[in-house]
């Protein structure tokens, strides 16, 4: 099973930019396919961003984010992007890394963006 580390996360104005990461150990990286979610408080977790295994051709955005949020993937370094623009103070959340092979699930353990207004 992958362990996922994410990092990136931190307070940021409105309008501004962060870029999160999450780097993956402990299995075969381009097989499994990956994603972004997030928790705001007293909220349900959202799908925010996935991208296909392999080369990651494929990927596909919540509503609330789409032109805003971009999801990559660096095969080499075994590390998932997602580049924030533009955020907004509903972006504020808890952001997980997800690697999903199969019905197998692994997450990360979060991390805190704030976007102030």
């Amino acid at each position: 099973q992958v362990q996922l580390v994410e990092s990136g996360g931190g307070l940021v104005q409105a309008g501004g930019s962060l870029r999160l990461s999450c780097a993956a150990s402990g299995s075969i990286f381009n097989i499994y396919a990956l994603a972004w979610y997030r928790q705001a408080p007293g909220k349900q977790s959202e799908l925010v961003a996935s991208i296909s295994e392999g080369r990651g051709e494929s990927t596909n955005y919540a509503d609330s984010v789409k032109g805003r949020f971009t999801i990559s993937r660096d095969n080499a370094k075994n590390t998932v992007y997602l580049q924030m623009n533009s955020l907004k103070p509903e972006d504020t959340a808890v952001y997980y890394c997800n690697a999903r092979f199969w019905s197998q699930d692994s997450w990360g353990q979060g991390t805190q963006v704030t976007v102030s207004s």
